[in-house]
């Protein structure tokens, strides 16, 4: 097994709250949460899901919640602080660690709706005025390089974060296909590898710098398609690649792959580079296990263990008992 010492982690600079609980394999669940109804839902399931072994439980809100600081933002019916409290809370009597996530610069639309970021704020947009009805992209994204974007997005991070009393925050980042647009003033002629670090450092100088907080983040931008294999949805075939090398070391990288390969060599480029890497799964069953088989051949600090992603696959009420995070967690922790 491939391991990373403790002395070549501190030497990293990669010993942190998050690294100090890596002893032990963070079992984790990605969920998406649309209100408070669902978080409510999410709750009573909390026993069941840490007696099959989940330590850490993402909560991806977005514009789910009731903001204070930017209400214009805000979808109806979103999560509240007085709700989010109450789920931390629970979380912890279960043994869980809430690790709540706000999608940022990418995945700014769903097919034909504009998220509410960019219709409450449309001059931050990355092609303002194109792409009517989102015709023709996949998702929008937001520029990166005007500082009215970090204003409003630092203020609603800080408020999901201090709702669900977190420790850390995840920052998405995923499948950003629109960058260094030439329909964006401020961003046209720049090196999509320059726009998307200025991006993650922007990003972590608040959440770890100001806030204190361990960052995570989704890793395929920072994967060279051409290089590992994975094709444009799992790694960059849009330039952004170079960016691994152009931001922090401590942030975690949630290194998500879906499909069965006998290898996954981004493991491999992320922990070399000094990374923590969650390797994360989804649906297909046989994929998750080779996934998780994958990353215990990675054992040591830099392996934080395994990460099911459900993506609305299944119903909370099923989750704890779900086949394609059962048998990763199985495959993980055996001894």
């Amino acid at each position: 097994m491939r391991r990373i010492g403790f002395a070549a982690v501190m030497a990293a600079g990669l010993f942190s709250h998050a690294a100090a609980l890596a002893a032990e394999p963070w079992l984790g669940v990605h969920v998406m949460i649309f209100g408070d109804g669902s978080l409510r839902e999410l709750q009573t399931q909390l026993p069941a899901l840490h007696a099959r072994g989940v330590t850490h439980l993402i909560v991806e809100i977005n514009y789910n919640f009731a903001f204070q600081s930017h209400p214009e933002v805000a979808e109806e019916g979103g999560v509240t602080a007085a709700s989010a409290h109450t789920f931390a809370a629970a979380a912890r009597a279960a043994g869980i660690e809430v690790i709540p996530e706000m999608n940022c610069l990418g995945h700014q639309s769903w097919k034909k709706q504009t998220l509410k970021l960019l219709t409450a704020h449309p001059e931050l947009d990355e092609t303002p005025g194109k792409y009517p009805q989102n015709q023709g992209i996949y998702c929008r994204s937001w520029c990166p390089r005007n500082p009215e974007t970090d204003t409003i997005a630092f203020a609603l991070i800080d408020e999901i974060a201090e709702a669900f009393e977190a420790k850390m925050f995840h920052v998405g980042m995923d499948e950003v296909f629109i960058i260094s647009s030439e329909h964006c003033e401020r961003c046209k002629g720049t090196d999509p590898a320059a726009s998307f670090a200025l991006a993650v450092n922007h990003l972590h100088q608040h959440i770890v710098g100001e806030r204190k907080m361990t960052m995570l983040m989704w890793g395929d931008r920072l994967l060279d398609a051409a290089a590992t294999g994975y094709g444009e949805w799992e790694a960059s075939a849009n330039g952004t690649s170079a960016a691994i090398d152009r931001i922090p070391k401590d942030i975690v990288m949630c290194d998500w792959h879906y499909g069965k390969r006998a290898t996954y060599p981004s493991i491999s480029i992320f922990m070399d580079k000094g990374f923590r890497v969650w390797p994360a799964g989804w649906k297909d069953a046989e994929a998750a296990k080779a996934l998780a088989a994958d990353a215990r051949q990675h054992e040591g600090p830099g392996m934080m263990g395994y990460l099911c992603t459900t993506w609305a696959a299944v119903k909370f009420e099923k989750l704890p008992a779900w086949g394609p995070m059962t048998g990763a967690f199985e495959v993980m922790t055996r001894k």
